[in-house]
């Protein structure tokens, strides 16, 4: 098994785990307004986007090498975008937030980096490791 095959099954593994973050019994992860680690929350958008993505990931991850390639390019483009677009607007796009909430307002800036590191360094890392690491 190639390097990328062995990332994208380890980015299902992540995904995986963020779709169950609202379904975990842990008062740490979800604080009393719904959200996780008290900064985002996850609905059913959010969860259903995690598990589609955290599929695509398994399957190309246990089909070839170019498979988890094309993976970690446009995961990692499309995450790195909504990243770029919820700094920006406070909204991202995959869970079609920009369209039902439009531009939120965060607290602050620092909330709203730290709501949108994960997507931020999700795709920054994919894409950077299919280009980099791209040997079969």
């Amino acid at each position: 098994m190639t390097l990328l095959r062995k990332i994208a099954f380890g980015y299902a593994l992540v995904l995986f785990a963020a779709a169950s973050l609202n379904y975990l019994p842990f008062p740490s992860i979800i604080d009393a307004e719904g959200r996780a680690f008290g900064v985002f929350a996850l609905d059913l958008f959010d969860d259903s986007l995690h598990v589609a993505s955290g599929l695509w990931a398994l399957i190309a991850a246990l089909t070839s090498h170019r498979a988890a390639r094309i993976f970690l390019l446009w995961f990692g483009a499309a995450y790195l975008a909504d990243g770029a677009l919820g700094l920006i607007t406070g909204s991202g796009f995959l869970d079609f937030g920009i369209f039902v909430y439009g531009w939120f307002e965060y607290p602050s800036f620092l909330i709203k980096l730290a709501a949108n590191i994960p997507h931020l360094a999700l795709g920054g890392f994919a894409v950077f490791v299919a280009w980099a690491f791209d040997r079969p």
